[in-house]
């Protein structure tokens, strides 16, 4: 049986292969919260936003290989493909949100969580790390 902080620690290796997949699709506003201690049967959320419906579609298909890639998970359920404003992606222990931009701003679920910790990206985030390198 395994125990809370191994489980935990596969959850954070499931939210850093999401995050590393978008980022390199060029998902915007990434942002991951441990919502653990709110919600109990839900570790992360995983939030990220795309452009276009066709940026949408494209984070959560390499968001889904990745996950299957690095820890041999893939989503219990995916909704929201064909619309594509917001996808949501359920693994049970972690749930990503994909967003259109307009659609996150209108259900700014960041704001609606906001008693959850923010996870620190900044080391499986490339993108972050050479904003911060180059001091933008």
């Amino acid at each position: 049986m395994e125990n809370a902080s191994t489980s935990h620690l596969e959850s954070r290796a499931l939210v850093d292969a999401a995050v590393v997949a978008a980022d390199a699709k060029l998902a915007e506003e990434l942002v991951a919260l441990d919502v653990s201690e709110l919600l109990g049967v839900v570790d992360y959320f995983v939030i990220a936003s795309g452009r276009n419906s066709r940026q949408v579609s494209t984070l959560v298909d390499s968001i889904e290989e990745a996950t299957k890639a690095h820890t041999d998970r893939g989503p219990l359920r995916v909704e929201g493909v064909k619309d594509a404003s917001w996808v949501l992606m359920d693994y049970g222990d972690v749930v990503v949100h994909v967003f259109l931009d307009e659609t996150r701003r209108f259900y700014d679920l960041e704001h609606l969580w906001s008693g959850a910790p923010r996870v620190d990206l900044s080391q499986v985030l490339p993108r972050a790390r050479n904003e911060k390198a180059s001091g933008s």
